[in-house]
């Protein structure tokens, strides 16, 4: 009769496997420790060496930043952004394009964008997803269909060519065919958005003036919304307050739009470096010591194993 496991059985199970790996990682410490004392002069150089290239490889004008900016679609959509921005990632850059220049130098590394989202549903930027978590069916954690953020790295050698890179990189991917035509559809009909808001935000200011002067005698002063605006007249004049405030809000979503449809692609701000290094000291030492003791070690461990590796070799 086979045995159920329940989760006492499995929590064990998980328990015991998790102590075979740290009984095993160290013995194999053990191992190496030992190999790093009996052939020291074997082992410590290939350290030194992992450390002095790490030492070389994280100098000051060698460390590498990562450069953000958020981009406006302003038509294309983010699978038409996404199939020209991947000719950029694999450095596939036409070689008369001014980006060419600073991608096949290797100026500029590393492309890559991220969603943006839109936690409160407003219309504006809440976060960058940079751990890439959210999903295009979630509906608390919207990603925004308009907006990316665009990264890069830069060496800090390299950072005072930030806006020629930038530059470069928008003339690239505005000169793609594909946006442009998306564009020329897109634009029209924000600007028929913007001009309807703005009749509507005016036929609403009329409906509340007409009906003021039309009740002059009946006007009280009352507080309309709790933010302390006085309203003068009947208070059914507060049936339109909400409304304004709703199509005041369109307006200025939609004319801060207008202002950076200027482009299939437009940066809301400039590219800005990250403080954080990519290639920091610290971090890269110890992965180079650690590469380093562990070839030394694997060199140590064939001296050690010699006459056996060599009498394996010679057996028919």
């Amino acid at each position: 009769m086979e045995h159920e496991m329940n989760f006492f059985d499995l929590c064990v199970a998980c328990c015991r496997a998790i102590g075979r790996g740290f009984a095993a990682l160290g013995q194999l410490v053990g191992r190496m420790t030992r190999l790093t004392y009996r052939y020291w002069w074997i082992v410590l150089p290939f350290v030194a060496l992992a450390l002095t290239a790490a030492i070389y490889y994280t100098r000051s004008d060698n460390r590498s930043y990562k450069v953000n900016a958020i981009a406006f679609l302003n038509g294309p959509t983010i699978s038409q952004f996404e199939q020209t921005y991947a000719t950029i990632q694999s450095r596939m850059v036409d070689p008369n394009a001014a980006l060419y220049e600073y991608s096949h130098s290797l100026t500029a590394t590393h492309f890559t964008d991220y969603r943006v989202i839109d936690c409160l549903d407003d219309e504006s930027a809440d976060y960058v997803d940079f751990k890439r978590k959210s999903s295009s069916t979630d509906t608390v954690k919207v990603q925004m269909p308009d907006r990316l953020c665009l990264q890069f790295r830069v060496k800090s050698r390299n950072i005072h060519l930030i806006p020629q890179i930038e530059n470069a990189l928008l003339e690239y991917l505005n000169s793609d065919k594909a946006m442009q035509q998306a564009y020329k559809a897109y634009l029209p009909n924000l600007q028929e958005k913007v001009a309807f808001n703005h009749r509507q935000a005016q036929k609403l200011d009329s409906l509340t003036s007409c009906y003021y002067f039309s009740n002059a005698s009946n006007a009280k002063p009352f507080d309309g919304n709790a933010n302390g605006v006085n309203f003068y007249g009947d208070r059914r004049v507060r049936l339109f307050l909400n409304e304004i405030y709703k199509q005041q809000e369109h307006l200025q979503n939609d004319d801060y739009r207008l202002q950076y449809a200027y482009a299939p692609v437009v940066l809301e701000n400039h590219f800005a470096t990250d403080g954080r290094i990519v290639n920091g000291r610290l971090k890269y030492l110890i992965i180079c010591f650690l590469f380093g003791w562990s070839c030394g070690c694997i060199l140590a461990e064939l001296i050690d194993k010699r006459k056996q590796i060599i009498a394996w070799l010679r057996e028919k």
